[in-house]
């Protein structure tokens, strides 16, 4: 298999500035077992909120998408908001932090960390 056919088959994409940013911190952290873990629960404004956390544990329900050898790990009740997203890491004058854009999402806040389908 290819790597632009494993490429596909990715539920989302989960990219290099992002995978970076989870190794620094992984780094700092001082574990290398530590896997970055994206999901969805209730709340925020718009009903549906992003939440990221630091998991040593891989779900054999998980959903992975590893990028330049840094694993994000999905729950199955999140990936299905998630499918087709984009998580990505950004440094700007608002400051630095994980972005997610979600094609899935039918609005979005102001801040970008809830959303409604």
């Amino acid at each position: 298999m290819s790597t632009a056919d494993i490429e596909s088959e990715a539920p989302l994409v989960f990219t290099a500035a992002a995978a970076a940013k989870v190794a620094e911190l992984v780094a700092e952290k001082d574990n290398p077992n530590l896997k970055l873990r994206v999901y969805i629960e209730g709340g925020g404004c718009s009903g549906m909120q992003y939440g990221f956390s630091f998991d040593e544990n891989e779900s054999e329900d998980d959903s992975t998408v590893v990028t330049d050898g840094i694993m994000l790990l999905i729950d199955p009740m999140s990936i299905q908001y998630l499918m087709g997203a984009q998580v990505d890491y950004v440094d700007n004058l608002q400051g630095s932090q994980f972005v997610i854009t979600n094609p899935n999402a039918a609005t979005t806040c102001g801040c970008g960390s809830s959303f409604s389908v």
